[in-house]
């Protein structure tokens, strides 16, 4: 074999595979059209059959307590740690510490169970925006009788405080941080637009208040231990120390009471969604027809392999 023709042998290889590719595909095509058309259909159907859920945004920002416990950990941080009490690092851990909280199972089995949730996180299957109203699931919750119902063994629909924060994370609550700005995004999913609003706000509301009673109750109770120790001391250099502690402590309880917007503060507040954010429709069709085209070429190769193989086996 010559120079030339050896260079020549593999591009004519390359030419035969790539007539016989097409001469496949092309010998192979109303099986592929039937199974993309097929896939498309049915892409096209669970698509139109998913309802759609609608999102509720609401921009955070951490907020500046100025004169709390954060203001006097500077001033007083040496004469507080004299008296056995750590006054904490600030505001900005504490907005972390919110943000986790804000996700915990504690915090959203409460806040589930706080404002009546249970049914329209397991049992709503539909919004009806023309009467406001939910449509349950009647195989899973009698909405007449108020009771949920029982399978086939006898256990009840009812769901517990672990499938609760479980739907909730996974198919509803979205918090995310930006790293740059501190800002903090929560976004809440629904069936019903309104919901995903009222329950952005809610949470909103409900870990600010969270938050600022808990730092109500630890500020009592320095205060409390504080003056223990005033009364067990005759120093008067100390009882200096603790008068001005007890007013620190006394000034975070008076700003903690005052302000409504504790840990975060809203830049952006909810509203009524207009559009849904999902389901994407046309990307369900689109992503179902190609895997049914994908499909269809597999299938005509492997029934073309199959054929050869057997000519081949026939021949010999």
């Amino acid at each position: 074999m010559t120079q030339y023709e050896a260079y020549n042998t593999p591009q004519q290889d390359d030419e035969i595979d790539l007539r016989e590719l097409f001469a496949t595909i092309w010998a192979g095509k109303w099986l592929i059209i039937a199974i993309t058309f097929v896939f498309a259909v049915s892409g096209v159907a669970y698509a139109l059959y998913k309802p759609n859920i609608y999102q509720a945004n609401v921009l955070l920002a951490p907020a500046n307590k100025e004169g709390g416990v954060g203001g006097i950990s500077g001033q007083l941080g040496g004469l507080a740690s004299l008296a056995g009490i750590n006054l904490g690092s600030g505001g900005s851990n504490q907005a972390v510490i919110a943000r986790e909280v804000l996700q915990s199972r504690a915090f959203l089995a409460n806040f589930i169970r706080r404002h009546n949730l249970e049914i329209s996180l397991m049992a709503a299957e539909a919004w009806n925006s023309k009467s406001q109203e939910w449509r349950y699931n009647r195989e899973v919750y009698n909405p007449e009788t108020g009771e949920w119902l029982t399978d086939d063994e006898g256990e009840s629909y009812k769901p517990t405080d672990w499938d609760l924060v479980n739907a909730f994370k996974e198919r509803h609550l979205s918090v995310s941080e930006n790293k740059d700005s501190g800002m903090i995004k929560l976004s809440v999913k629904s069936l019903s637009p309104p919901a995903a609003k009222e329950w952005a706000e809610w949470l909103v509301m409900d870990i600010n208040e969270h938050m600022r009673q808990q730092d109500v109750v630890k500020a009592n109770a320095r205060i409390n231990y504080l003056e223990e120790k005033l009364n067990d001391t005759s120093v008067a250099g100390m009882q200096q120390v603790f008068y001005q502690l007890i007013e620190s402590e006394t000034r975070t309880v008076m700003l903690a009471n005052a302000q409504q917007e504790y840990v975060f503060e809203t830049v952006d507040p909810a509203v009524v969604p207009q559009e849904k954010s999902e389901p994407k429709r046309a990307m369900v069709a689109f992503v179902a027809t190609m895997l049914g085209c994908m499909l269809g070429v597999f299938t005509v190769f492997i029934r073309a392999s199959i054929s050869r193989g057997k000519k081949e086996n026939a021949n010999e």
